[in-house]
């Protein structure tokens, strides 16, 4: 029996000796890596501080450091807009309250050390006053510009010397890394949570604009109402995305978030702020996701890249050479897989941009070199003129040259960001294009917008609806 115990004791201090040894080999804290940051290009501007490829290691045992470098970058937005008279009964009228502003909150970015700002659009929809909490100072925003393609805005505030987040690359973010999300879920400042990318190039169909550009990354790192806007960052606490939206039944997590690659949120933040619009490159083309369907059909042996469905008059891929059934798999130097990674690969050029595309037809592999357009089919910076209008209750601006296209016009007046007001009153409905007025072309948006601001009398209007339904009526309009 005496035997037996000693046997065992020595048998269970073994076991203990092997496993301290077996954890001091497996589980050694990594060591802190510091980072710095390098210059600014000269060529173009960078507020977040820019990428610094850094040795990919084991998963952190905390992600306390991740934290602290990105949680004071990240800010609270307060959105105050208009009253809603639905929300109100008789009660609040007989007790002196009346109609009260409507406040969303949401999460911001802070993205240059002077005050600028990357969010979510819908953050900042339709808001009368922005207010940024930074800190537990208040600050007033400042509108600088917004895209609905992307659903990013940027806004301004007057300070120095703020925190810039250090940014990473979506580009190369992996399927399985770490990342944390950082924002204000539930007006809860500062709230940081844990997951790992789930996928990338996600197409989820959400965005609104008439060119939605979605690729979104997709993680499992939880994220709520009051999280749009805010920061997804790697384990280094450097910027690679802006959550955007939830996948949920529920409106709250169940597993499923989305996220704005950086590098497309920073290429159109730096648009907005040097152009006020986001210069868009075209390709001239419009195509789809290959489908086992339609790869069967067209005899297509891959699932990988795009199919051109159609090519615009004089446009980019025209000239280029493309046609209609072609398949795209590259462009540049990046494979496309689909839709998502078509779109992505695009939105980090400029018009007057060349570039390689790679695609078959028939079954053979060619080549040929695309310069991008932009909007107007030209090569240039673009700055699109707008006329704004609240007694119209509309935002009027000239259509562009792919809208002119797939709309069979010529010329036109656009209608955009619809309000109450005399357009509405009429029957036009938000992105109906006025082509003529009294049998005169539509052609300038202020000269348009002015003149029915104005005008009394017999009024003769024919355009074409967002559905493309050609449209002719006349109205008496004292």
């Amino acid at each position: 029996m005496k035997s037996l115990i000693k046997t065992t004791g020595v048998s269970f201090l073994a076991g203990l000796a092997g496993a301290a040894v077996w954890t001091q080999f497996t589980f050694q804290e990594p060591k802190n890596s510091s980072f710095s940051l390098p210059d600014q290009p000269d060529t173009e501007m960078s507020f977040a501080s820019e990428y610094s490829p850094s040795t990919r290691s084991e998963p952190p045992l905390s992600f306390v450091d991740a934290s602290e470098n990105s949680t004071q970058s990240v800010v609270f937005i307060k959105n105050f807009s208009g009253t809603d008279p639905r929300r109100y009964s008789m009660f609040d009228y007989f007790f002196g309250s009346g109609p009260s502003q409507q406040v969303s909150s949401g999460s911001g970015v802070i993205i240059s050390e002077d005050g600028y700002i990357v969010t979510n659009n819908h953050v900042i929809d339709r808001a009368e006053t922005i207010e940024v909490i930074h800190q537990k100072k208040t600050y007033k925003a400042r509108l600088v510009g917004t895209d609905k393609n992307t659903d990013i805005a940027v806004l301004k505030i007057d300070a120095e010397g703020l925190p810039a987040i250090r940014r990473g690359s979506s580009r190369d973010l992996k399927i399985g890394e770490w990342v944390l999300a950082v924002g204000n879920p539930f007006n809860l400042t500062s709230t940081v949570t844990a997951g790992i990318v789930s996928a990338k190039e996600r197409q989820i169909n959400i965005l609104g604009g008439d060119f939605p550009l979605e690729s979104f990354i997709q993680t499992d790192a939880p994220i709520n109402p009051g999280n749009s806007g805010g920061a997804l960052v790697n384990v280094n606490g450097e910027l690679v995305g802006i959550n955007t939206a939830i996948l949920s039944r529920t409106g709250s997590y169940t597993g499923y978030g989305f996220a704005v690659p950086v590098d497309i949120a920073m290429k159109v933040s730096n648009d907005l702020i040097q152009y006020g619009e986001v210069q868009k490159a075209i390709p001239g083309i419009e195509a789809v996701e290959i489908t086992p369907e339609l790869a069967e059909e067209m005899n297509i042996k891959t699932l990988n890249g795009v199919i051109v469905t159609h090519v615009v008059r004089d446009g980019a891929a025209e000239e280029a050479g493309l046609q209609r059934n072609d398949v795209i798999t590259q462009l540049g130097n990046q494979p496309i897989t689909g839709m998502g990674s078509f779109e992505e690969a695009l939105s980090y050029y400029y018009p007057g941009q060349e570039l390689p595309v790679t695609y078959n037809r028939d079954g053979q592999r060619k080549t040929a070199q695309l310069k991008l357009q932009n909007l107007e089919g030209g090569s240039g910076i673009l700055k699109r003129e707008y006329y704004s209008s609240a007694v119209l209750g509309a935002k009027l601006e000239a259509v562009n040259t792919i809208e002119k296209d797939k709309m069979g016009v010529e010329y036109g007046i656009k209608l955009t960001g619809m309000t109450r007001g005399y357009l509405r009153d009429l029957g036009l409905r938000e992105g109906f294009i006025i082509t003529q007025i009294n049998r005169e072309p539509a052609r300038d948006p202020k000269t348009v917008g002015k003149f029915l601001e104005e005008y009394s009398g017999k009024l003769l209007l024919e355009g074409v609806a967002s559905s493309g339904q050609p449209f002719m009526q006349s109205y008496t309009i004292r």
